[in-house]
């Protein structure tokens, strides 16, 4: 029973990412550059854009990992680097958590810094993300920190006086994980994260650290799939007010048995 239970529990989560990657990919218009995310919820928005693409539509994408280049140049979509386009017109990617002011915490999927050069040279970042991502504090899942081998004992002392538990990312075999630039991952617990500006703030300053994955004030709108709808939650330029949600009905993916979603 349990299984059966998991199992349904991750289909649902499947079409809550497949209902917010489509919604995301309907807002590129022709003509757009555009930043190309990373994970499994990303992942459908990149094979929507390349059904776009097939139908017509010119864009041209700028990956954030090998792997998202190797997706998308199997769908069809035509890529570009920062070089010859250093500017962005929309980029859509996932993210590990979401809290109310659309901070993040990315980079579970090991390409926090590409994702972060990319977030930072676009107009707008769209965050496409299941339910399961809104959280209303940041710290729960552990914070991603990438570093040089070489200063990783000493960025590890750091941490922990920053009152982080780091955990070195190991691949499968035991060696560590490198990321696609060649680099360490730590894996920091933090709790309960109280101010993300100013661990972000510490944790740049600090040598030997690459990029961390708090993402502070660089989603502009963040979609979230609901059961059969997604909600749209638009960051606001001032501190005063909160982040607006708006729910927006969209097609359930057919594929698998639809579950009827609450009223907001």
């Amino acid at each position: 029973m349990g299984n059966e239970k998991d199992e349904e529990q991750d289909q649902e989560k499947d079409q809550e990412k497949e209902a917010a990657g489509r919604a995301a990919a309907k807002l590129v218009r022709d003509g757009d550059i555009v930043g190309l995310g990373t994970g499994s919820t990303a992942y459908f928005a990149v094979v929507a854009l390349g059904e776009r693409v097939k139908a017509g539509l010119k864009i041209i994408g700028i990956p954030t990992s090998v792997h998202t280049a190797d997706l998308a140049r199997a769908v069809g979509i035509p890529l570009t680097t920062l070089d010859e386009h250093p500017e962005i017109d929309t980029t859509i990617d996932g993210a590990d958590e979401v809290d109310p002011k659309l901070n993040l915490i990315k980079g579970g999927g090991g390409a926090l810094l590409r994702e972060k050069v990319i977030a930072t040279a676009s107009k707008k970042m769209v965050v496409v993300a299941d339910s399961s991502k809104i959280v209303p504090v940041l710290g729960k899942f552990p914070l991603p920190v990438e570093v040089i081998a070489f200063a990783r004992t000493v960025v590890e002392r750091k941490i922990v006086s920053l009152g982080g538990l780091p955990k070195l990312r190991l691949k499968a075999d035991g060696s560590p994980y490198l990321t696609d630039n060649g680099n360490e991952i730590l894996d920091c617990s933090f709790g309960k994260i109280a101010d993300p500006t100013a661990l972000a703030r510490d944790l740049s300053g600090t040598p030997g650290v690459v990029e961390h994955g708090l993402f502070i004030g660089l989603a502009k709108l963040a979609i979230v799939g609901r059961g059969n709808s997604v909600d749209e939650i638009q960051a606001k330029p001032t501190r005063r007010k909160r982040a607006q949600t708006k729910r927006v009905r969209t097609k359930p993916p057919s594929r698998k048995r639809q579950t009827k979603s609450r009223k907001p």
